[in-house]
């Protein structure tokens, strides 16, 4: 297949889907995988799309490598965050043992938690203490502690939580895609959420509308092993998704 061919057909597919692995753009134009490097480089270099490790994602989609701070998110989209963990909150149920992921949003649901047997585990020294403080019973992993997201990550935090059984998990990430699933920036923090999640009975994202079409670097899980809960009607990409659950 001619260069200008290949082109066109990996646009095609990029506009249809707006993110693409490499694996995928092989399979439909049976090349090779350097032939496909080759030609995502030189889109890239072109402005027609943008290259990320693996892969693809369109111009207009919102791809980005970047970790805010606690403090610089905080504030950010604050009555919608305040809204999803008011609902996730009222999942909670006796007994219950709960996994509660580093972030803003899961920050928020330690204000409206009212069941008092839930027993918390958690990856966020700022949740744990509140908790605590609130008299909660509560586990904080053991590990590294990360500064921008006051996560705890690494080897030790991972051994850990695959001994746990969590009866719910509910999770922050920095984007949601249909294709590229769950998303965040960094490797460590990834293997974290990965892990939690899988050992999850039920697993709930909270993602404000905002977070839906973004990419970050590294996917934790894919888009239909969870359910997201969200403050808005998501984007028109987004309809149908039965796992998409609009608060309001």
């Amino acid at each position: 297949m001619l260069t200008e061919k290949r082109f066109e057909e990996i646009l095609k597919l990029l506009d249809e889907k707006k993110s693409i692995t490499v694996t995928e753009i092989k399979e439909m134009l049976n090349t090779s995988e350097s032939t496909i490097r080759r030609d995502l480089t030189a889109l890239d270099r072109a402005g027609k799309l943008v290259k990320v490790f693996g892969g693809a994602v369109a111009v207009d989609a919102a791809f980005t490598a970047a970790e805010p701070s606690v403090a610089q998110k905080v504030g950010v989209n604050k009555e919608e965050k305040q809204t999803i963990a008011r609902y996730a909150a009222s999942l909670l149920v006796p007994d219950d043992f709960i996994y509660l992921d580093a972030g803003t949003t899961t920050g928020y649901m330690i204000d409206y938690v009212t069941e008092r047997s839930v027993t918390f585990v958690t990856n966020a020294v700022s949740h744990a203490q509140r908790l605590a403080a609130l008299d909660f019973r509560v586990l904080l992993i053991g590990g590294e502690l990360k500064g921008t997201t006051e996560a705890v990550v690494g080897n030790q935090a991972i051994l850990s939580l695959q001994n746990f059984h969590f009866t719910k998990g509910f999770f922050g990430t920095n984007g949601v895609s249909r294709k590229a699933g769950y998303t965040t920036p960094d490797c460590n923090e990834a293997l974290v959420k990965k892990t939690a999640l899988e050992q999850s009975g039920k697993r709930y994202i909270l993602a404000d509308a905002a977070k839906f079409g973004n990419i970050s670097s590294v996917t934790f899980a894919p888009f239909e092993s969870a359910e997201v809960l969200t403050d808005r009607e998501p984007p028109e990409s987004f309809a149908g998704c039965r796992n998409v659950l609009s608060i309001k």
